[in-house]
């Protein structure tokens, strides 16, 4: 039976990084993270995998990443201290493995953010309600971290704030770029305009009406980015028939959402998107 790996210490990045070379094969680089895990090393010098300090792992696929963890050496250690109690906060609440790529965009956020604040810069975030309401459980997750983050620099978080948080743990745990999911939310509000102008009515902000069709835009585009589309709706033939207003309307929003994201909208998607706008608006005139 094979003992622990032994790894060899190329740079200290900081007080909880370290960039080693693993096996003896100095083609395998890997950033190790760990609390303490660099207070006190020597380049030259050796980690043990069975390391109880090293909390992460990652092997270093190509130089850019190599490039990112160095960013880390910028970084206040008290931002990498409360972004690790914030990520192991994560981890009680959601099993499985947390994104590799949240290790550094969530310190980059929080320490920009302190910034931001510090500086006095207005922070204002356009899709705060549908985070609320997309994202429950991981708003409350970011509520939580931006008290801590408040209590440990001395500041206040916005509200506002926290709804960009809320970006961050969920793509921790989805594995989702930020990126992507603030095209999406992008997405969704533009839809959303569009509908009302269409029928020239307003949905208001947390009422039935537009958290159902908040709630269906959004798992909509999540499957369109996700190419997760791939069932006949049996259907589809009598929808176009019997709600052709809503189904011109599906098709201008799947059209839409085509030139925006780059992806094809099945046409089963769009058949489910004009019996959902059918059923909504036939709710609104019923219960006028």
């Amino acid at each position: 039976m094979s003992g622990p790996e032994t790894f060899k210490v190329i740079r200290v990045i900081g007080n909880n990084v370290v960039m080693v070379h693993g096996g003896g094969k100095k083609e395998l680089e890997y950033v190790i993270l760990g609390k303490g895990i660099g207070f006190g090393t020597k380049v030259g010098g050796t980690i043990t995998s069975d390391d109880p300090r090293i909390e992460k792992l990652f092997k270093l696929e190509d130089r850019e990443q190599l490039n990112e963890y160095r960013l880390l050496e910028d970084f206040d250690p008290k931002v990498l201290e409360i972004t690790d109690e914030i990520l192991n906060s994560i981890s009680k609440e959601f099993s499985g493995k947390l994104n590799d790529k949240v290790y550094l965009a969530l310190p980059s956020h929080i320490q920009f953010t302190i910034y931001r604040i510090r500086k006095g810069m207005d922070i204002i975030n356009p899709f705060l309600e549908e985070t609320k309401i997309s994202f429950p459980k991981e708003y409350e997750i970011a509520l939580k971290a931006a008290d801590m983050i408040g209590q440990a620099f001395d500041i206040h978080v916005p509200e506002d704030e926290v709804g960009f948080l809320t970006y961050h743990v969920y793509s921790a745990v989805s594995h989702v770029p930020v990126g992507q999911l603030v095209k999406a939310s992008n997405m969704v509000g533009r839809l959303i305009e569009i509908i009302e102008q269409e029928r020239g009515i307003v949905f208001e902000n947390g009422s039935m009406d537009y958290v159902r069709l908040l709630m269906h835009l959004r798992f909509s585009v999540d499957r369109i980015l996700n190419h997760s589309v791939n069932v006949d709706n049996p259907f589809a033939e009598q929808i176009k028939s019997q709600f052709t207003r809503e189904y011109e309307l599906a098709s201008r929003l799947a059209d839409e959402m085509e030139q925006d994201l780059g992806r094809k909208v099945p046409e089963a998607e769009i058949c489910f998107l004009a019996m959902h706008l059918y059923r909504l608006f036939r709710g609104r005139t019923q219960n006028k």
